[in-house]
Formats: structure tokens, C-alpha cells, sequence
């Protein structure tokens, strides 16, 4: 993984020190188009409100302690050989860093597309925005939106600056909560066969789109699937199998035939405490499906056959322990490559974007981000403690979909995310009622008697 933990001075610009970008910085800095922003929503609920100048001084605070947040893409000439990240001594005098929108009706709904609609731009420090919207839902509640430029920071690095603004405001410490501890499986015999990777994978299916540009989203409060003492799978494995059954049965319904499902799946191996590496610092890997076993899984929650969708279960569960394990480039050393700074940052961005264009039919089918469980209270004092948190990420083409999730408070907080190009709003529906009926169909697998975890949703 590259190592974010980084002020290292490389460069000044004035009296400001300079960080080079990160290899999955430059790859998103290359591929940017205005109308699929790269902006990562991020939605925290609170029973109260926090006051807004209170809270935008301990986020100031919270970027201080995470200076590699307070951040803005320094300028450059085009023959530049790397992109510089230029830290800021205090948030640029222009950036309303904390705002509190007029009420309105579906005051939620507008949050979330503003969200959407943009990212914070690069060329102003800090790369983050925080709206309090009163909940109408909720009488005194507050929903705390954050919007995040995905080029500078990813989901967890954005939640744990405002775990620290949480600290600061509410004077109580949040030491964050260690992971769950899960023996290792013991090993069953018998590979599962997987999809070729030089076989190009299953697209999502083009539904009904309204031709408008950007992502539209949906997001939901259910319960945490349950799992049988002794499953050899998490939480993360039954998310992956109800995504890959839900694209598989959508598919089918819209004529498209049978192809291999990858799924890709960040895994972040960074520590959660105050020390954290701020940044991009999640790699990426794909979790494989074959057509037959998609089938076979979509013919098993139809009749109730929970044996063969453990089956399903436990194979995805060798695999996505098989892919943590790995190890290399977060992007892989293809991108590497790439992004290696010989030639000057405009060429290989003509050439990065061109290598984009020609592995389109091979980019995977779907993004999966599960956070597991919120390892931070997020008590903000006299605004109370946050009993939910949503997360997105962003869904170009040629994949569409990203699903994302995280648990606070005993419950799974899931987000779908769509282009709009590929789906529209009812489609969006359709997918999230698909995906809960296969999400239900994982919590009645039988225990596997030989397997072994116990723990958390990751």
C-alpha cells in the first residue's frame, strides 16, 4: 500500500510544504469529468443540534491535528512531472467550511444531491464542506452532511477528522473500538472455480435513465443480518453475495446474458486511532462470481434452500480472506506504472486516460465499501451521540453502482448509489428491494460445523 502517513517535505511552495500525490490521487486527478463528480457523502444523525460556530471551530481544530486534510492541490506549470498537494496552515478565508441551509420540504433529499451534485473544489483547503440540516423527521434532530473531494480523502480518512471534530466539541474522548478478533477457519478441501480474469465481466444493465448528468442515491435503515454461531463468513460476505445475486437477477430480468460478477471491495488495513494516515489509503481487490454460481444462488433463495446458499456464502468467505491477505499497489503495478513520474503529469494523463477507455469492457461489475461497525461513538455533547451513519462513494461508468455500509447503534446503514446515466430513480428502488430480499435469504444459512469466525460485519 502506499504510505500516506506523510508530511514528509518533498517540496515548498513559499512557506508551505508540499506532499506529492499518491498514486490513487493522480489516477482520480487524471480521470476527472465535471459531470460524474468525485464527491464522497458522508450523513451522520443527531438526536440534537450542534451549534454551528462550535462546531466549525473544532473541525478547524480537527484539521490541524490531521494536517494532511487541511490540504490544497498546489498550482503547477503543465510540463510538471507530479501533481504536489500543498498543506495549508488554516482553512482559505473564502471556504464556508460549516453552513446551515434554509428549511425546506425533502430537506434531506436536497442535502444528499447537493452532496452529489459537487465535490469541494481541489484548489481550495480543506477539500471537506459540513452542512447541519434539521431533520423533519426527527423534532430538535439534526443530520450532519459532509461532503468530501474523493481525489484528497477517502470515506474512513473523512469520518475520522470528524470523529475528532466530535471529540472537540463535545470535550469526551473517543478512543476508537478495536476490531473484532476472528480465529482463523480451518481449511476445507476443494478449491471453488473461478471466473477467468481475462473474461470480460457482467455489466449492469441499463435500466431507464432520465438523461441527466451525476449519481442519484437511496439509502436504508435495516437490521444487521443475522449469522449462525460458527459461520466461516461475516457480515461483509453476506453484503457481497446480495449484491452479486441482486445484479445477477436485474440482469436476467433485462435480457442480458450470463457473464462472471466481480465485485470490487476496498480493504483498509490502517489503524482508526488518532494517528490514523489521512488520505486515499484503502487498496482495492475483486471478490469473483461465476455465472453457474449466481445461478445456483438465485435458484436458492427463490425455493428457501439454505444449504446451498451457505455454500455460496462460505466460497465467498475463502475468497475475500484469500484477497486480504495479498499483498502490493493498492491500484495494482499496471497503475503503477503509470503513475510513474517520467514524463510530465498532462502526458500521462492523455495516456492514463486512453489505457481507461480501452479496459472499460474489463472494469469490474460493481463497488462494494462495507465500514463494518463505526468504530467512533461520534458524541458530539449536548447534540447527543449519532445513532446513524451513511457513507457513498462515487459511481462512475462503466460500473454505475456502488453499495455502501456501515453499522451504528445495532443497525446496517446502506447506501445505493447510481449513475444517472445508467438508471433512473425507479430502477434505483427496484435494485435496493432486490438487494434486501437477497440480504434476507443469507441469514438462513445453516453454521458450517468446521468453521470458525465469530465477530464483526468486516
Amino acid at each position: 500500500m502506499t504510505s500516506l502517513a506523510g508530511p514528509a517535505r518533498t517540496a515548498h511552495a513559499g512557506r508551505h510544504p508540499l506532499v506529492p500525490f499518491p498514486v490513487v490521487d493522480e489516477l482520480a486527478r487524471h480521470c476527472f469529468r465535471a459531470e460524474e463528480p468525485e464527491s464522497i457523502h458522508i450523513e451522520i444523525r443527531l438526536p440534537g443540534r450542534p451549534d454551528p460556530d462550535r462546531l466549525r471551530q473544532a473541525l478547524t481544530e480537527a484539521l490541524h491535528r490531521h494536517p494532511r486534510a487541511l490540504i490544497r492541490q498546489a498550482p503547477g506549470p503543465w510540463y510538471r512531472r507530479r501533481y504536489f498537494w500543498q498543506l495549508a496552515p488554516a482553512p482559505d478565508p473564502d471556504v464556508a467550511l460549516v453552513t446551515v441551509p434554509a428549511p425546506e420540504p425533502e430537506a434531506l433529499e436536497r442535502a444528499r444531491e447537493r452532496c452529489l451534485a459537487s465535490a469541494p473544489p481541489l484548489s481550495a483547503a480543506p477539500p471537506i464542506r459540513v452542512e447541519l440540516v434539521a431533520d423533519p423527521g426527527r423534532p430538535g434532530g439534526t443530520a450532519l452532511f459532509a461532503t468530501v473531494n474523493h481525489t484528497a480523502l477517502d470515506a474512513p480518512a473523512g469520518l475520522r477528522v470528524l470523529a475528532t471534530a466530535a471529540e472537540l466539541y463535545g470535550g469526551r474522548a473517543d478512543a476508537p473500538a478495536a476490531p473484532p478478533v476472528r480465529p482463523a477457519p480451518v481449511p476445507r478441501g476443494g478449491a471453488a472455480p473461478r471466473p477467468s480474469p481475462w473474461v470480460p465481466p457482467a455489466r449492469v444493465a441499463r435500466g431507464t435513465p432520465s438523461g441527466r448528468p451525476g449519481d442519484a442515491l437511496l439509502v436504508a435503515d435495516l437490521a444487521v443480518p443475522r449469522r449462525p454461531p460458527g459461520a466461516a463468513y461475516t457480515v461483509n460476505d453476506q453484503l457481497l453475495v446480495a449484491t452479486a445475486l441482486t445484479i445477477a437477477h436485474w440482469n436476467q430480468g433485462r435480457g442480458a446474458p450470463p457473464r462472471p460478477t466481480r465485485i470490487t471491495m476496498p480493504v483498509d488495513d490502517r489503524p482508526r486511532g488518532a494517528d490514523m494516515p489521512i488520505g486515499n489509503g484503502t487498496r482495492l481487490v475483486e471478490v469473483p462470481f461465476t455465472p453457474a454460481e449466481l445461478a445456483a444462488g438465485e435458484r436458492a433463495a427463490a425455493e428457501g434452500d439454505a444449504d446451498a446458499v451457505g455454500e455460496l456464502l462460505r466460497r465467498t468467505g475463502d475468497r475475500t480472506r484469500a484477497l486480504k491477505a495479498t499483498t502490493g499497489p493498492q491500484l495494482g503495478y499496471g497503475v503503477a506504472l503509470l503513475t510513474a513520474p517520467v514524463l510530465p503529469v498532462a502526458w500521462r494523463a492523455a495516456v492514463t486516460r486512453g489505457v481507461r477507455r480501452a479496459a472499460a469492457p474489463w472494469t469490474s461489475t460493481a463497488l462494494l465499501s462495507n465500514l463494518g461497525r463505526t468504530p467512533y461513538t461520534l458524541d458530539f455533547g449536548d447534540a447527543g451521540r449519532a445513532d446513524a451513519v451513511w457513507f457513498s462513494a462515487p459511481a462512475r461508468l462503466p460500473r454505475g453502482l456502488s453499495v455502501t455500509a456501515a453499522s451504528t447503534a445495532g443497525r446496517l446503514h446502506l447506501a445505493i448509489r447510481w449513475s444517472r446515466a445508467l438508471l433512473s430513480e425507479r430502477d434505483g428502488t427496484e435494485l435496493l428491494a432486490l438487494f434486501e430480499r437477497y440480504l434476507a435469504a443469507t441469514e438462513r444459512a445453516p453454521a458450517d460445523d468446521g468453521g470458525a469466525t465469530e465477530g464483526g460485519s468486516r
